[in-house]
């Protein structure tokens, strides 16, 4: 990964941050988005630290406002000419439902949009780059999920679950799309299960959610665990030029019948374009 740029959301903590050191330890340049810079900054100091790489910088974003996304885009491109690897690996379940400054369902707008937006405002540093990859983190929950068009936000009948839920089968649809239309550029985009990893994720969880969060709790691994098959589908030599697959383990895994539906796919792009103005 000598020379390699990798931009990672999400990564002060949890299996963006173990992400982020992985890489580090490869020897890439790595690039850590957060919203908090204090905690920004102590993650990149350490990371750092233990990889004994010194090319690893912090940019800051709120990732709930499509305005800080653009930014974050045009801070990236102020500092590098190129990008070697993108891992969207920001992403959050809430209680409650919650509108962003734009008016959006929060869960849709980080899980989904923030990284539909920031990857199509990188594209051409990584088609500057090939090969170059999009790695996105989505979930096994993509399989409960499904795109409600008629309510994206679920302005009627909330639920954590099946707002989760859509918005990580939204990340499996998106990265299947994104490896068509990106076929021939040299770049190719993949996603992940990470497995049930033990973090602060989903900890505020109630409801058939939480209960899910913690009966898996025995069978939880790691970040550092979680981190692998994110770190190997940016780095590893064994998926070079390989694109449109969902992995878990660090293998190629089926996603839901839904997600290969190549109309839902076209039409959540559609959608997702017109709500970020791209």
């Amino acid at each position: 990964m000598k020379d390699k740029v990798c931009l990672i959301t999400g990564s002060n903590s949890g299996i963006g941050k173990e992400t982020a050191l992985g890489l580090a330890r490869l020897g890439a340049t790595v690039v850590l988005v957060c919203r908090d810079a204090t905690k920004g900054e102590a993650a990149r100091a350490e990371i750092a630290a233990k990889a004994g790489n010194d090319r690893v910088a912090l940019l800051t974003a709120d990732l709930a406002v499509q305005a800080s996304v653009r930014k974050l885009a045009d801070d990236f491109k102020s500092r590098y000419d190129r990008l070697d690897v993108l891992v969207n690996n920001a992403g959050l379940s809430l209680t409650e439902r919650k509108l962003t400054p734009d008016g959006i369902e929060s869960t849709f707008a980080i899980n989904h949009l923030a990284p539909f937006l920031l990857t199509h405002l990188l594209l051409d540093n990584l088609k500057a780059s090939p090969p170059a990859r999009i790695v996105t983190v989505s979930s096994a929950a993509q399989g409960g999920g499904h795109i409600n068009f008629e309510d994206l936000g679920f302005a009627k009948g909330y639920s954590e679950f099946k707002a989760y839920s859509q918005s990580k089968l939204a990340n499996v649809l998106f990265t299947y799309e994104l490896a068509r239309r990106l076929d021939g550029t040299g770049v190719t985009a993949n996603c992940l299960h990470p497995g049930l990893v033990r973090s602060n994720f989903a900890g505020q969880s109630k409801g058939f959610f939480g209960w899910m969060i913690r009966l898996s709790r025995p069978f939880q691994i790691s970040s550092v665990q979680g981190a692998q098959t994110p770190i190997y589908l940016a780095s590893s030599p064994d998926v070079e030029g390989v694109s449109g697959l969902f992995f878990s383990n660090k293998t190629p895994t089926k996603t839901s019948r839904e997600s290969y539906d190549t109309s839902v796919a076209r039409r959540l792009w559609e959608e997702s374009a017109r709500l970020t103005q791209v």
